[in-house]
């Protein structure tokens, strides 16, 4: 439920409402308004005597959540969230965040000439998969530890900033200590105990849309990571599950509207691995900007045939240095810039 403060609330009895509402067994989220303050008050208490709060000196309003997830949703945060990732760049803002990079790191000085050159192209964040969850168990699993030391070295020489995916909740202090923001992959969408344990770090966290996710249970796995204290979660459009097989996923450009419909978070997209066909990046990646997406995730190689992992869906340098351009119209072109 929101708890609504009255016009010039003293700062006392705000934080007498606060304290009420905690020891009621509520998580509280204050947002402090130029005019009104309101409390966010998460939790399940169908049963408490919501007079015991509405009597209170300073409250005017209680309103319930309506939604399953609380603080995700609009109901409680009225304006989108903008993420400050840090050295000036953000997430959900008029600029739109490029993240760009292989799918995995393979070795330092392939990863860094692909840093460098996706960094002159315009991206803000560096991406490689260090962890790497594969369908078979026969297939590259990643450098690990010593992908995440390369990623370092890029950063050292190129000043992107890095995102890279955990798989393991035993991963997540390591992966911390590198990565300015934490990926959580499509097949660890509703991994519990990961999505906690990434809600105990202070770094963003990049949320994928599982493989045949509901936009609710996508928000819902949100929910855990906030619930957990880090309210700092990128939601990422990845495509989902179909009986098509033309592509290998299919991209849902609708959720990006729907998204920015109902919930505040900040949204990006994956043509990638929505389309799993490098030909097809381009066109997804300019829909995912014209419907509204802060940002995009693209992988980029310098030898896709001999990649390790998703070859086939990665641009050469060259091609990601035109889809920049273009996209940088479309971005122009609804009020965005790159």
């Amino acid at each position: 439920m929101i708890v609504i403060l009255k016009d010039g609330a003293t700062k006392k009895q705000i934080e007498m409402v606060e304290k009420k509402l905690i020891e009621l067994g509520f998580k509280t989220h204050p947002i402090y308004g130029e005019i009104k303050t309101v409390i966010g008050a998460v939790g399940d208490k169908r049963d408490i005597n919501k007079n015991l709060i509405l009597l209170m000196e300073g409250v005017e309003e209680i309103v319930p959540i309506m939604r399953p997830y609380k603080l995700a949703s609009k109901e409680l945060y009225k304006q989108p969230t903008v993420i400050d990732v840090g050295d000036g760049v953000k997430i959900g803002g008029e600029k739109l965040a490029i993240m760009a990079g292989p799918c995995a790191i393979e070795g330092e000085r392939e990863f860094i000439e692909v840093a460098k050159k996706v960094k002159n192209a315009g991206a803000n964040i560096l991406r490689g998969g260090a962890y790497k969850p594969r369908s078979s168990p026969y297939s590259f699993q990643g450098l690990e530890i010593e992908g995440l030391k390369i990623l370092a070295q890029a950063r050292r020489e190129t000043g992107l900033l890095l995102v890279t995916e955990v798989v393991d909740t035993r991963d997540v202090e390591t992966v911390d200590k590198y990565a300015d923001i934490i990926q959580i992959g499509a097949r660890n969408m509703q991994n519990f105990r990961l999505l906690k344990e990434v809600g105990s770090s202070s770094k963003p966290a990049l949320l994928k849309r599982g493989l045949a996710a509901t936009i609710t249970e996508w928000l819902m796995a949100a929910e855990y990571i906030m619930s957990e204290g880090n309210e700092k979660v990128i939601l990422c459009e990845r495509g989902i599950r179909t009986y098509e097989t033309a592509t290998r996923n299919t991209m849902d450009i609708s959720a990006i509207p729907v998204i920015k419909e109902i919930s505040h978070l900040p949204v990006i997209a994956d043509p990638s691995h929505a389309t799993g066909h490098s030909k097809y990046v381009p066109s997804m990646a300019k829909a995912a900007i014209a419907a509204g997406a802060d940002g995009l995730i693209v992988e980029v190689h310098q030898d896709p045939p001999n990649a390790m992992s998703d070859g086939e869906q990665s641009l050469y340098p060259d091609e990601f240095v035109n889809l920049m351009d273009e996209i940088s119209k479309v971005a122009q072109a609804v009020g965005r810039r790159i």
